[in-house]
């Protein structure tokens, strides 16, 4: 079984240093459009991954006597890294999506609530494009090809793609009455 948040971790640490709590954080931020991690999983991935040699850690203090580990990759943690990022993979499965799974049924509603299901699912998407158009505004463009935001703006083009995609068809899943 793949860990996952592992690579997520270690690509993380590539990028610079980090708390746990600064990577859960990114999570929870740039981040979250295609992954996510809970809290609870962050902390105990740190600890295997330091035990495997992949990350080191040195304590810092803040204030009087908070302390906090900063977590860094190894060489040997940034070669497992890259050598994850080069690999091929197999196209994945689809997520499960249990609006689509009503549709594939809808012929079992009554029309009109299959219509208010098809509204409500079409203003989220709208909602969710918005959102994910704005954030990729902060970019002002296309980033070169040696900038750190060029992955971010990757990713966030294809969910504005997506949710675009997804628009179109409930448009559409309005009109197919």
């Amino acid at each position: 079984m793949v860990r996952t948040l592992k690579y997520v971790i270690l690509g993380l640490l590539s990028q610079q240093s980090r708390s746990g709590y600064d990577l859960s954080q990114e999570l929870s931020g740039a981040l979250q459009e295609f992954w996510s991690a809970n809290h609870s999983q962050i902390y105990p991935e740190l600890r295997r991954l330091t035990e495997e040699g992949l990350i080191s850690y040195q304590v810092e203090i803040s204030g009087t006597v908070l302390e906090r580990k900063v977590y860094s990759l190894t060489p040997e943690g940034r070669a497992e890294f890259l050598e994850w990022l080069h690999r091929e993979e197999e196209i994945a499965q689809p997520p499960r999506d249990i609006f689509r799974l009503r549709m594939f049924f809808a012929n079992e509603m009554e029309p009109e609530r299959r219509e208010q299901l098809i509204a409500r699912e079409l203003a989220q998407h709208r909602e969710r494009l918005e959102h994910l158009r704005q954030k990729r505004e902060r970019f002002g463009g296309l980033p070169e090809k040696n900038d750190p935001g060029l992955g971010d703006y990757m990713v966030l083009t294809g969910a504005v793609l997506r949710e675009e995609a997804a628009v179109r068809w409930l448009e559409w899943c309005l009109t197919a009455k």
